[in-house]
């Protein structure tokens, strides 16, 4: 069943039950055909859609960014932010697709030979649920603009956000809701050409399988422990702010946050009194507040696997140094923790943490720091606070992960491609490189 609830009283705001195998089926063959005719027209026809769905959205910023507050639980003020990127998102490929999607002729023997860019067919994803509009047209937009038709299977704890979503959706362009069953996800993989999916590792290995059986193209966007490393010459000040700031953000519930926090001996101490005089002044509240700079947790099992990583690392040797407790009330609040002496008996240094919770790792020195950051499932970004830049670019290529970010916490830019390696998972989005990933790099000869 897909159910979104109210974010504090738990009450269902909206339900519906999946698809059944019939109406799967229909819904394939329809979405089939819309494919071949929207893949017919150009680049710029097609990328006009599109800028109809950025001004619907701008047009119903407010509904759905406090709609958006109320099922995941982010403060508004991210809620809005979200869309704004999205709407950016949506005019910057249709700015660049015709060019980036363009033949490109290369000099060869042959008369003419060339290089096209045509779509794969329908694309299937499976999308989260805390950025539940951002992560749908991340996948979609450059999928669309090459072509493919798009299928989305929501998280079910937003299909209210979802349906929405869908109907400021025009009906030409082939873009759909997929309300499917996870017991039918082989099947619809099986009958789609492609696979995108946003979430957990552990899902992701188990969809993964599932395409390989079926030699199905996938783009894998996983989980994440990003280690911000501070180093002895750097701002303190500034790391522990923006330390604070990439941690904290939509409750910790981001795979791309700064959750490992490793700090050279040198500077710890100085930089651990700058972030927890910085995570004293989140203050915990109804999201829609704006007030509110911490909200809760999207779900009650959230939550209670926080608090156990939590507590296990105070089992196995960490200090915690702020919050770690269970607050009363209604809501899945957690309070900001910062854990202090993190070591590698603790689950939090090998697991990722989604929700509040900052890690301290204590490092010897620069490479010190590195080891600690490798050491890790993950390889999503990572961010190096250094006042010697020439040294950090040479620290920054030792990191194994997709993204590295100096003297700024990780984050996503529309122009650069976004994903990771190891657990983090594999292919990109955004940027030139996210378009070309649902696109079949087709060679032509003429002798």
């Amino acid at each position: 069943m897909f159910c979104s609830r109210h974010i504090l009283t738990q009450a269902v705001l909206f339900e519906r039950a999946p698809f059944t195998a019939a109406e799967i089926a229909q819904q394939q063959q329809h979405i089939r055909v819309q494919q071949q005719a929207f893949a017919a027209l150009s680049v710029s026809e097609r990328a006009a859609g599109l800028l109809v769905l950025a001004q619907r959205l701008e047009e119903n910023k407010a509904a759905l960014a406090l709609q958006i507050c109320l099922e995941v639980g982010r403060c508004l003020r991210e809620c809005e932010a979200e869309l704004d990127k999205s709407v950016a998102l949506i005019r910057y490929y249709a700015k660049l697709a015709p060019e980036l999607l363009a033949h490109k002729t290369i000099a060869t023997q042959a008369s003419l030979s060339q290089v096209r860019f045509e779509p794969l067919g329908v694309v299937l994803a499976v999308m989260p649920w805390n950025y539940p509009v951002w992560q749908i047209l991340r996948f979609a937009i450059p999928a669309l603009c090459a072509g493919n038709a798009c299928l989305v299977k929501p998280a079910p704890s937003v299909a209210g956000v979802t349906q929405a979503l869908f109907e400021l959706v025009d009906e030409t362009l082939p873009l759909q809701a997929a309300w499917i069953a996870d017991a039918d996800m082989e099947t619809a993989i099986a009958q789609t050409q492609a696979l995108a999916f946003t979430g957990s590792t552990d899902t992701g290995r188990h969809l993964a399988a599932l395409a390989g059986k079926h030699l199905k193209k996938c783009v894998l966007e996983l989980g994440g422990s990003n280690a911000l490393m501070v180093l002895a010459d750097a701002d303190i000040e500034q790391a522990a702010q923006e330390a604070c700031y990439s941690r904290f953000r939509d409750a910790g519930q981001s795979c791309n946050a700064a959750k490992r926090l490793i700090v050279v001996d040198a500077v710890a101490d100085a930089f651990i009194a700058a972030l927890l005089k910085h995570s004293r002044q989140l203050q915990m509240g109804a999201p829609w507040l704006p007030e509110t700079t911490l909200a809760p947790l999207h779900r009650a099992d959230l939550r209670t696997r926080v608090h156990a990583q939590v507590e296990d690392a105070l089992a196995h040797g960490a200090d915690c140094l702020l919050g770690g407790t269970l607050p009363a009330g209604a809501g899945f609040f957690y309070p900001a923790t910062v854990l202090d002496q993190v070591n590698a008996d603790c689950r939090v240094y090998h697991e990722e943490v989604f929700g509040p919770v900052a890690s301290v790792l204590r490092a010897r020195d620069a490479e010190h720091a590195v080891a600690l950051a490798n050491d890790n499932p993950f390889g999503l970004g990572a961010s190096i606070y250094s006042g010697n830049t020439e040294t950090a670019w040479q620290l920054a290529t030792q990191l194994d992960t997709g993204s590295v970010f100096i003297n700024r916490h990780t984050s996503s830019d529309l122009r650069l491609p976004f994903g990771g390696v190891k657990a983090s998972g594999f292919g990109r989005e955004l940027s030139e490189f996210g378009l070309y990933e649902f696109v079949n790099v087709k060679t032509y000869w003429q002798k």
